[in-house]
């Protein structure tokens, strides 16, 4: 029997001052001023629909992502959180993440957010390099970093996250540890760290820049992870840090193939059920379709065949131990149908395999994406 997994709760705003030349996500230029009452208003109605999924199952984390959130008013995120509240069984030390962007920030606007009940920032810097901001095509500078950082700091959240890329255009090894050291020195408790990827329908994608080559990567990776762990910080998700205890639990939960609830443009959810169905839902990506009412745009199951690559799929990017039990407690199915699949990730020395668990090596970490294939079900013509 299908087992029931913590639920979590994604909120998308999708409009940002300027559109960055390398983001696939779906966002949008302002064009005039931004909706924010209305959106609030669909945002709650989108999910008084979805309610009916999660009955009163408790929801353990929010997280408000974007887009840049951060252009909302105190306001109308304080209304958006109590309208939540209304609507859902929301855990009273639930998790409540709102992204932020540096060139956004106002100091009564942030003190507004905690009082709605914000009690985790996720910093987009990107780079401390002001020719590289520029390049990336950011709003803001270094120091409008900094004052951010101090702000939050200043607020006694219970967590905050510094958002930083590497493998930026023309980036030397140098500069890229320069980025993680600046970073390290504001003391945030989560680090993400990921390396810039071009994506085809995106600005670079069109007219891709000059990216450091492979070598230079790797050097930039093997000596920036050294300097994050000699930190203080664990790596616990594959370009993700944290100070113990300060693991992002909204990502753990997508990680650990727990439910979500999405709502917004464009925003994805999953929903476990006792009778053994995974409903995933899809929205209306465009804000004028979107708020015309029109909130969803697909509806699925997940069939039995797809339930093992999305699985692994999410419980791969993690480096902690997976409880073997795990698999046929979320997917309901007995762990006999991928037994060929994870024989073959053992002989390549891409797991390893106890009574009760499994683990990705370094070697699985090095070529997920070969790992994967193992438990990808290959669909005829």
């Amino acid at each position: 029997m299908l087992q029931i997994p913590p639920l979590s709760l994604y909120i998308h705003i999708p409009w940002c001052e300027k559109m960055c030349p390398y983001c696939d996500f779906n966002s949008y230029s302002i064009q005039e001023d931004i909706p924010q009452h209305e959106y609030v208003k669909h945002l709650l109605s989108d999910l008084e629909n979805d309610v009916k999924f999660i009955n009163q199952r408790q929801v353990k984390t929010i997280f408000i992502g974007g887009g840049t959130p951060s252009l909302f008013s105190a306001e109308s995120i304080q209304a958006l959180i109590g309208g939540i509240r209304q609507r859902v069984n929301l855990d009273p030390q639930a998790e409540i993440t709102i992204e932020a962007n540096p060139g956004t920030i106002e100091e009564d606007r942030f003190y507004g957010y905690k009082k709605a009940g914000i009690n985790r920032i996720s910093i987009g810097v990107q780079s401390f390099d002001s020719n590289k901001l520029i390049i990336l095509g950011r709003i803001h500078g270094p120091e409008a970093v900094k004052q951010t950082v101090s702000l939050t700091a200043n607020l006694n959240l219970y967590n905050f996250n510094l958002d930083l890329m590497h493998g930026l255009p023309l980036q030397t090894c140098a500069e890229s540890l320069s980025d993680l050291n600046q970073a390290i020195q504001l003391a945030p408790k989560h680090l993400s760290w990921y390396q810039l990827t071009i994506e085809p329908h995106t600005q670079y994608g069109t007219r891709p820049p000059i990216l450091p080559d492979d070598d230079i990567l790797w050097k930039i990776y093997s000596e920036g992870h050294q300097l994050i762990t000699e930190s203080g910080y664990q790596q616990y998700e594959t370009s993700t840090y944290a100070k113990p205890g300060y693991q992002c639990q909204h990502n753990l939960n997508y990680w650990r193939f727990g439910d979500y609830l999405g709502i917004g443009c464009g925003a994805h959810g999953k929903v476990s059920f006792l009778d053994g169905r995974i409903l995933r839902t899809i929205k209306t990506k465009h804000p004028r379709g979107y708020m015309s009412c029109n909130y969803l745009q697909k509806l699925y199951d997940v069939n039995m065949q797809d339930r093992p690559f999305e699985y692994f799929m999410n419980r791969f990017r993690l480096l902690e131990t997976m409880p073997r039990y795990e698999f046929s407690q979320y997917t309901g199915l007995p762990e006999s149908v991928i037994r060929t699949s994870l024989d073959a990730a053992l002989a390549k020395g891409y797991i390893t395999q106890t009574k009760h668990e499994w683990q990705i090596t370094e070697q699985g970490k090095l070529f997920l994406n070969l790992l994967l294939e193992f438990f990808l079900v290959k669909k005829n013509n």
